[in-house]
């Protein structure tokens, strides 16, 4: 009873609380310091931990440093039959595909004026010689002078040069063809209008043997690029074909606007390509048939890592023809020295390094 009292005034109580004991906190200049301690702490287990990394053998093969051109297919000898005047079209052979003579008729433009206009020329050049004819019979009986007579022959010869004009205008509207070959292509019907700028090309003739590509060539590779070289080409029509070809000769003057040069290359006869087709093709200007070949990602800036004692040995290597996906080494690497694949260039000579994979047995 008396130490409930005693609790309940406030005097004590069964059991007093324990006393808590207080802890004094770090001050701030600890906590900085231990905060950097534990950074550089991990600073230096990650510069010290061993990265792994893979190796690779340099490999005996072939490289081939290569141009890249894309082009057209056309025969060597072409020509193109164009209109020189706005005409509708009244007659068209049916020679598509067929071989035809130099100076045979393709096609025939409406001429109606032009044969209404020389009628007209030859009867005034008739009623001229007319004139003329009862002429020479005055002036043999001196009714009349010689230069009257020398005056209307005069005339004559100005309408009959009007008349051969005339003649030669109508022969333009006769589209005929400039040399021999056959028909590649012809691209109007009758009753269009020829000479638009839509349809001004009729009809393309040409030889179908032997073919060549027509190509553009940037013009910081063309310097590369010379007559006789091998090229690679690719169409997605042969995907299994190995279709080849050769530089036939060079344009000597660029485009300024497209900064490219046109190249010729010279197809075999056997070729499987067809004109009109656009092909890509490689230019092979440098090749090594057993070059010490790296991969491209292999070098940074003109070195290789290689692993010593489980630390990286930047090595300097001379390189020479490269490919878009391996680079020749011609000195600085020997061919069974292992080197390390991907390089980075977060790499550092003496970086420790563990080699993952077979190799790290």
């Amino acid at each position: 009873m008396g130490s409930g009292l005693s609790w309940w005034l406030g005097f004590g109580s069964i059991e007093d609380p324990p006393i808590v004991p207080q802890v004094r906190k770090p001050s701030r200049g600890v906590l900085i310091a231990i905060i950097l301690a534990a950074i550089l702490a991990a600073g230096m287990i990650w510069r010290w931990r061993a990265a792994e990394v893979s190796i690779v053998l340099p490999q005996r093969g072939p490289v081939a440093e290569v141009v890249y051109a894309t082009g057209i297919v056309e025969p060597r000898k072409w020509a193109k039959v164009v209109s020189l005047q706005r005409r509708r079209i009244i007659e068209m052979c049916d020679c598509e595909g067929k071989a035809v003579r130099k100076g045979e008729v393709l096609a025939r433009l409406d001429d109606l004026e032009e044969r209404s206009a020389l009628i007209e020329l030859e009867a005034r050049a008739n009623r001229l010689k007319e004139d003329a004819e009862r002429m020479r019979g005055l002036v043999e009986r001196n009714v009349t002078s010689r230069v009257t007579y020398d005056d209307k022959l005069t005339q004559i010869r100005e309408w009959e040069a009007r008349i051969e004009a005339q003649r030669s205008r109508l022969l333009d509207l006769e589209l005929r063809a400039p040399m021999d070959g056959v028909v590649l292509k012809r691209d109007s019907e009758v009753g269009e209008i020829a000479g638009t700028g839509l349809n001004d090309v009729l009809f393309w003739i040409g030889e179908p043997k032997p073919l060549r590509i027509t190509a553009e060539v940037n013009e910081e590779d063309i310097v590369k690029v010379k007559p006789g070289q091998k090229i690679l080409l690719r169409h997605d029509g042969f995907p299994d074909g190995a279709l080849s070809a050769t530089i036939d000769a060079i344009t000597p003057k660029g485009d300024a606007t497209s900064k490219t040069f046109r190249v010729y290359f010279s197809l075999p006869d056997d070729t499987p390509l067809k004109i009109g087709m656009s092909v890509e093709a490689n230019i092979i200007v440098r090749e090594n048939p057993a070059a010490l070949v790296v991969p491209v990602d292999a070098i940074i800036d003109g070195h290789v890592f290689v692993v010593k004692d489980g630390r990286l040995v930047r090595r300097p290597v001379k390189t020479g023809i490269k490919s878009a996906r391996a680079v020749e080494i011609v000195s600085g690497l020997n061919s069974g020295e292992a080197f390390v694949v991907p390089a980075a260039s977060t790499m550092q000579d003496g970086q420790r390094v563990r080699i993952k994979g077979p190799a790290a047995q």
